[in-house]
């Protein structure tokens, strides 16, 4: 039951259909007793700076959840961030602290490393390659430099934001080995897709799988279906993998 003591958290984004944040998150509470709720609020990129200022005016909201088209816009918005955000350059979920000020951080990175830890994958002294260099490849990549990996290489077929992400990652982890590479994944401890293909029937798969060792860890970021056409190549290669979902 929502009453005048339940905090609330928004769910910023647009168009909201698609929002998964309440379904996961309700619920969550709910079991733990834990008196919040996320509510999703659809708000068009045009509006969104003022509503965000807005909605943090309520004195019972704690934060907010952002996702698209919002992420790279609320990055600019917080009064500070994490290390994170500032690689990646964009935001998905807003803390507001005691004293009013507001926190970014991202942890879509997050949540891929996790996943990546419960398979088993030691990202000590690991080489990796990054496919893709928007928003969910850049908050990966800047999560794998934070657990400690030894290099990472990015592909993009721009080479403008791979290079930008590049710098970014070696300002903030100087003893980290970054370059900008086509997507060959020959020698690799992990390969992640972190690009749209796969989203679409007939799409070409983003490297050459047959190019892949069977240890070599293989990730997927399109959450269309659980096994796509790229994670199906990999077990057949016998390599260990991690589902977009």
């Amino acid at each position: 039951m929502i009453s005048g003591k339940t905090t609330l958290i928004a769910h910023i984004g647009y168009p909201t259909e698609a929002f998964k944040a309440p379904l996961i998150y309700n619920p969550w509470f709910e079991q733990r007793g834990i008196d919040a709720v996320v509510m999703p609020m659809g708000v068009q990129s045009e509006d969104y700076p003022a509503v965000l200022k807005s909605l943090f005016k309520l004195t019972n909201l704690r934060g907010a959840l952002v996702t698209m088209p919002h992420k790279v816009t609320s990055a600019r918005l917080v009064d500070a961030c994490t290390t994170t955000v500032k690689i990646a350059g964009s935001c998905n979920a807003i803390l507001k602290r005691p004293d009013g000020t507001l926190h970014g951080d991202m942890f879509d990175g997050t949540g891929f490393a996790r996943g990546l830890r419960h398979k088993g994958f030691a990202f000590g002294g690991a080489k990796c390659l990054v496919v893709g260099t928007g928003g969910v490849g850049s908050a990966i990549a800047a999560s794998l430099a934070a657990e400690g990996v030894a290099s990472i290489s990015l592909c993009d077929i721009d080479r403008v934001p791979a290079e930008g992400l590049a710098t970014r990652l070696r300002n903030h982890y100087p003893r980290l080995a970054v370059d900008v590479r086509g997507s060959d994944p020959t020698g690799f401890a992990l390969v992640v897709n972190a690009t749209p293909l796969g989203m679409r029937a007939g799409d070409p798969l983003p490297f050459d799988v047959a190019r892949l060792a069977p240890s070599t860890f293989v990730g997927e970021v399109v959450m269309k279906e659980e096994i796509t056409p790229l994670l199906r190549a990999a077990q057949d290669r016998g390599c260990p993998f991690v589902v977009g979902t």
